[in-house]
């Protein structure tokens, strides 16, 4: 017994201790495998490691640029910006995918409020190409409430960030817009066309006009900086940053105070007025009406409001100082007297006599002058002054087509005149080779009757009338038409002067005698100031001399046994009022096309604008400069 209880005892500890080294081996085989792990994690895979987790807590976040400001010729800010503050999130920090957005919209819907438009333009902006962790808008310009409503409840809104931002404003809105035009909302179309990079940060991109031309100048250059985040995303420090560039500054010709003249003077018509400095080509008014406000575009209009817009018989969204085509009428008549005259298809002393109608053979349509019984004897100067049709009817039907349309195109009719407004048209300047491709026929007499009164299938802009108007003035002398003037206060001579095209523009018009530009200056001055003339009461009691010329354009045609009577037809089919001229006469400072739709003759319902228009230029540039020198003399 004793022997078989020591065997036990020795067996027991034997057993024990083979058990102890194996617990020894497996420790020691663990601890060598966590070291040579700590080894291969520390050593071996320590970059991919650190950058793993410099991902988790860094993160590069891309810096809009302030957009560049906009001024007129006199300082007055045109464009600024604005402080405003969007509602994103940043889909990479909530959990669960698709599920966990749409947890985390829903939860949102019980702060703010949030539509389902807004949530359709998120789920397309989460759709566009992006970098990751940069936040996608929700909703735009959250109020103060919104926001503190946001910031308490942010810890059960993983994700979510309110982001301060600068948006577009624009301080004088009324009547701007269809000069300076507008920026909204990037879409998916105008995504795909611009820099991804670039525009990371940027919400909002130049839609129309002056904004759209000279995205590039004032959009600038993104920065980025590098920031630590918490599990929640929250920022706790700036690591790195690279300032972005912020957009340049870009002043314009337009006058500001002449700008919101034009745009009073239009209030309750349908019209267009455009001024231009004939020293310089600059465009110093540009306004159509109806008008809308800007402001309304920038961080999205209502669907209830743009409807309204886009519905009204008016057409206010219609930007008619570029793209409205209207028959020019009486205005061209001194171009084409040009044209007889230097082509030498008429004598400079060519005259006939005015029964009140034309006739291209006897027994033919009567194609009659807008005074019945005509105006007797007519030469060049009193057909211009007194606006005699059957003196064109004449001399049109001697010059058929091709002259009349080479002297309308040197004076900018049929293109495309303004360097730097995108939304510009050319209109119609109806050629021969135009008449048979568009409407399948030949050129007749009764076309070229009507395109020497500037009717028929002739149309042309108001853009296109003031720079007409801007090169009688000049006699012949042409100049860029445009609306920059400087760029960080660095003129600008042509669009070509910041890397852009310059469009094709017609020579100087050089005519065989330069004295023929005094003819025709003369007969336009009387226009606005001879006795007979078509523009008289608005000329009327004036210290200064201007040039002009009236017109009314027919819309409703007229049977040839019919008069024209507007109180019997309805107001959108009466003829449209026209006039372009320059002041003062001799050195002018501006040139102006006015157009009022279906508002009666030129001299009633356009020329008396124009006139207001050369006083507020004139008169009130003299009152300026005369308060200067009195305040510089008591100095």
């Amino acid at each position: 017994m004793p022997w078989s209880k020591m065997d036990t005892q020795r067996q027991e500890v034997s057993q024990f201790r083979a058990r102890l080294w194996w617990a020894l081996l497996v420790i020691v085989i663990v601890f060598v495998g966590l070291v040579s792990r700590l080894v291969y994690l520390q050593v071996w895979q320590y970059e991919r490691y650190a950058t793993e987790s410099d991902d988790n807590r860094q993160q590069l976040q891309a810096i809009a640029p302030t957009r560049g400001l906009i001024y007129d010729t006199n300082g007055a800010l045109l464009a600024g910006n604005r402080a405003s503050h969007s509602l994103t999130l940043v889909p990479e920090q909530l959990i669960g995918g698709r599920r966990g957005i749409d947890n985390v919209l829903a939860e949102l819907a019980q702060v703010v409020s949030i539509d389902q438009n807004d949530v359709k333009r998120f789920n397309r902006r989460l759709n566009q190409p992006r970098r990751p962790h940069s936040p996608v808008a929700l909703r735009f310009q959250l109020n103060p409430t919104e926001i503190a409503q946001i910031t308490v409840n942010q810890h059960r809104l993983p994700g979510v960030r309110i982001v301060p931002e600068l948006v577009r404003f624009y301080p004088l809105d009324k009547g701007f817009v269809h000069a300076l035009g507008y920026v909204g909302r990037i879409n998916d179309r105008e995504l795909a066309k611009l820099d991804s990079a670039n525009y990371s940060a940027t919400h909002h991109v130049g839609k129309l006009g002056v904004e759209r031309f000279y995205e590039t100048e004032l959009h600038g250059n993104v920065g980025y900086q590098t920031v630590e985040t918490n599990a929640r995303g929250r920022v706790l420090q700036v690591l790195d940053r690279f300032e972005p560039v912020p957009g340049k500054n870009i002043t314009l010709f337009l006058d500001a105070q002449l700008q919101q003249a034009a745009a009073k003077l239009l209030e309750g018509k349908r019209g267009a007025i455009v001024a231009i400095d004939p020293k310089t080509g600059g465009v110093l008014a540009m306004a159509s009406a109806p008008s809308y406000g800007a402001n309304q575009f920038v961080t999205g209009i209502s669907n209830a409001n743009y409807q309204a817009l886009r519905g009204s018989d008016d057409l206010p969204l219609f930007n008619r100082a570029l793209r409205g085509r209207y028959p020019p009428a009486s205005t061209v008549k001194p171009v084409m007297a040009i044209a007889g005259m230097d082509s030498g298809i008429i004598s400079r002393k060519y005259s006939l006599w005015d029964p009140g109608y034309y006739q291209l053979t006897e027994g033919g349509r009567l194609y009659r002058d807008w005074k019945e019984g005509g105006h007797g004897q007519v030469d060049m100067h009193k057909s211009i002054v007194e606006s005699v049709d059957t003196y064109y009817y004449a001399i049109a039907h001697i010059m058929g087509n091709d002259p009349m349309t080479k002297y309308l195109a040197q004076f900018g009719l049929g293109q495309v005149t303004i360097a730097d407004q995108p939304e510009a048209t050319k209109a119609v300047l109806p050629t021969q080779q135009w008449k048979r491709i568009n409407r399948s026929a030949s050129w007749f007499p009764g076309d070229s009757l009507n395109l020497g009164i500037g009717q028929g299938f002739l149309s042309a802009t108001p853009t296109q009338l003031a720079t007409m108007a801007m090169v009688l003035a000049n006699k012949g002398k042409w100049h860029q038409i445009r609306m920059i003037k400087a760029i960080n206060d660095q003129p600008v001579e042509k669009v070509s002067d910041i890397g852009r095209n310059d469009p094709k523009q017609p020579s100087d018009v050089a005519l065989e005698r330069s004295s023929d530009w005094n003819k025709i200056h003369n007969a336009m001055i009387d226009v606005m100031h001879g006795k007979k003339g078509t523009g008289r009461r608005s000329g009327a009691e004036s210290s200064y001399k201007m040039a002009g010329k009236t017109g009314t354009a027919q819309v409703l045609g007229i049977k040839q046994d019919s008069t024209y009577d507007a109180a019997t037809i309805a107001e959108r089919f009466r003829d449209h009022g026209l006039y372009i001229g320059w002041a003062p006469a001799k050195d002018p400072v501006i040139a102006i096309a006015v157009i009022i739709e279906n508002g009666g003759g030129g001299s009633s319902a356009a020329a008396p604008l124009a006139r207001k228009l050369f006083d507020l230029s004139i008169l009130g540039a003299q009152s300026k400069t005369k308060a200067k020198e009195g305040a510089e003399n008591d100095g």
